[in-house]
């Protein structure tokens, strides 16, 4: 499976973006998708996990009430908006999937397939 994310780009604090992933190659399974980031001198951490059935999401603390992930498993893609985006929220955002759901959602190692990362820059 391969992971093409794309929306990253500036945006001001206060400001909002929209990123999305499409899944492509093997699926013809529904896989559960999500999405990591990773500031300079930071680690990678868990943003945000939409599952493939149901559609249940979950949140990092510090992106609840903010940011929205939503799913088309008919087109593979799933999508992240950010709103009341701050300077804090400026990293490389990648998209991840895994085929098996798994309780550790927000453990990178989890995850078997990730995207390039686009960058979220984020201006005071």
């Amino acid at each position: 499976v391969q992971l093409q994310a794309s929306g990253g780009g500036l945006v001001q604090a206060g400001g909002s973006l929209k990123l999305a992933c499409e899944a492509s190659g093997r699926t013809d399974n529904s896989y559960n998708m999500g999405w990591f980031r990773q500031a300079p001198g930071k680690e990678r951490e868990f943003v945000a996990m939409i599952r493939r059935s149901m559609g249940r999401t979950y949140y990092a603390d510090s992106v609840k009430g903010r940011f929205t992930a939503s799913r088309d498993n008919a087109k593979n893609t799933v999508t992240l908006q950010m709103n009341s985006l701050k300077p804090e929220d400026t990293a490389v955002y990648y998209c991840v999937a895994r085929l098996i759901w798994n309780t550790q959602y927000y453990n990178p190692a989890q995850y078997e397939y990730w995207g390039q990362g686009t960058l979220v820059t984020v201006s005071s």
